[in-house]
């Protein structure tokens, strides 16, 4: 009796595995994270900085370190080589940190609504378009040109945007071969910052010594930072623009379209038009509102900020803004519904999906939505999605999905209802299964690179040589360094 019984117990705990490993591993991963700023870490909203001051706390101009005297900041920076110490969003307050963040002002500003709204309509068609071709996508099902196609929608979506990103910044259209660099960095980048793989700093590289040719040989018509050294200038664009731009715009769509994926009755509403002209930017609200892009934005505390009733924050302290928990506190409920921002009375009271304006806003939120629902609408006048991928925040599958010709289209021949559910029947269990060797990797590799960062010390070490050598957010690295990096 025992043997049966022990191993039908066996069976039951194998089984249930997909149900609560992945969320355990989730959590000691969140927690191993929290401990590497140990006890100097202020989590926002919590127990020292309540929900009601967040957004006075963020937006304080003590609030305004970024690197500097973070235990964090060497992880980032980890992730974030080469050139981390002029990534925009990881310099120091100051000269540099102002002409950094002007120049970026300026390349975005150089074109109109009109001139965004064609850039993104035309990257997207193209990257579709490319979908029949001998390049396509990890599964298809039919004929060529009538296909049910099964894709990562992160995947899909981050050619799209290294397209745009590249002619923003250089005002041509972007070469194939430079596309793939551009894709194999950001996807390196991104990959190492959810521990679903290691750094790969050849291919990093690649990307830099591409920018720096290109810079000497044919710069952008924006000038590029005074303030930095050639060097620092491929750098600055590697990072801002073709790490930062192109993962954050990736997932916002990859999270835009599974959301709708996962709603049928949303996605029919815009697909029969029965919507109003301003439903689909409710759509993308609701989804940042969901999953916002950032997760913890760490500050430090240049001065003492005083509060009114509670003791002061001291200087050099660094605060750990956790906007996920912020936004969850002022949603009514936790459903998707994008009615609920028809009205001021029913959106949520707490919605910063692109920062607080007094403490280094994201550069894109003035056209963000903008080109999210333009993307959007090339990818559904050609499709209706589908997937039962588990949707999370961090997004490690990167949005299993199918895409389904519409009716109506030449190419299109889908499966019936039964046909239908019974793939999305065996993407739920694939997605279930896969989340166990994939949370174990992530749990191992993130250990690995929180012990590497650590080990390495790229921020520590560069503020305890920088005073003694140059002005503070210059960069004394040499081009070896930078590759033992």
């Amino acid at each position: 009796m025992r043997r049966p019984a022990a191993a039908a117990a066996a069976v039951g705990l194998t089984a249930s595995l997909p149900y609560w490993l992945p969320r355990l591993v989730i959590d000691l991963r969140v927690r191993l994270f929290a401990r590497i700023n140990g006890e100097e870490g202020i989590p926002a909203p919590g127990h020292e900085v309540p929900v009601e001051e967040f957004k006075q706390v963020y937006g304080h101009p003590a609030a305004n370190g970024r690197s500097q005297g973070a235990a964090l900041s060497d992880l980032f920076w980890y992730w974030l080589a080469p050139g981390p110490e002029v990534h925009q969003e990881h310099l120091e307050p100051g000269p540099r940190y102002n002409d950094v963040a002007r120049t970026t002002r300026q390349i975005l500003a150089g074109l109109s609504r009109d001139q965004w709204t064609e850039l993104v309509a035309r990257c997207t068609r193209r990257v579709l378009d490319e979908l029949d071709g001998p390049e396509g996508p990890e599964g298809c099902d039919g004929a060529s040109g009538a296909r049910v196609r099964r894709v990562r929608l992160r995947d899909l979506m981050m050619p799209v945007w290294a397209e745009v990103y590249y002619e923003v910044v250089f005002r041509e259209p972007c070469p194939r071969h430079v596309r793939d660099m551009i894709v194999a960095n950001a996807d390196d980048v991104v990959s190492a910052l959810k521990c679903t793989g290691l750094r790969h700093m050849d291919r990093r590289g690649r990307l830099t010594a591409y920018l720096r040719g290109r810079l000497a040989s044919a710069p952008p018509p924006v000038p590029l930072p005074s303030l930095l050294t050639q060097r620092e200038r491929a750098y600055y664009l590697q990072g801002t623009f073709f790490n930062t731009a192109v993962v954050q715009t990736s997932e916002a769509m990859a999270h835009l379209l599974l959301a709708l994926a996962s709603h049928r009755s949303v996605q029919d509403r815009l697909l029969t038009g029965a919507a109003d002209a301003d439903y689909l930017d409710h759509v993308i609200n609701e989804t940042l509102q969901h999953f916002p892009l950032f997760g913890v934005a760490h500050r430090i505390t240049t001065g003492e900020i005083p509060r009114a009733g509670r003791p002061p924050i001291p200087a050099g302290s660094v605060l750990l803004f956790n906007y996920p928990e912020y936004q969850r506190s002022g949603a009514p409920d936790q459903r998707f519904d994008p009615g609920r921002w028809l009205s001021a009375d029913t959106r949520p009271t707490r919605f910063i999906p692109f920062g607080v304006t007094a403490n280094r806003p994201c550069p894109a939120r003035g056209f963000a939505v903008l080109t999210m629902r333009v993307a959007a609408e090339e990818v559904l006048r050609r499709f209706r999605l589908a997937s039962s991928a588990e949707h999370t925040r961090s997004l490690p599958n990167r949005g299993p999905c199918l895409l389904i010709p519409r009716a109506g289209r030449p190419d299109a021949r889908t499966w019936g209802p039964v046909g239908r559910a019974a793939r999305l029947a065996g993407m739920r269990l694939g997605d279930r299964w896969a989340a166990i060797p994939r949370s174990l990797t992530q749990l191992v590799l993130g250990g690995y690179m929180v012990w590497d960062a650590r080990r390495q010390g790229l921020c520590r070490n560069y503020f305890a040589t920088a005073p003694a050598t140059q002005p503070a957010g210059s960069s004394p690295a040499t081009d070896e360094e930078e590759r033992r990096r």
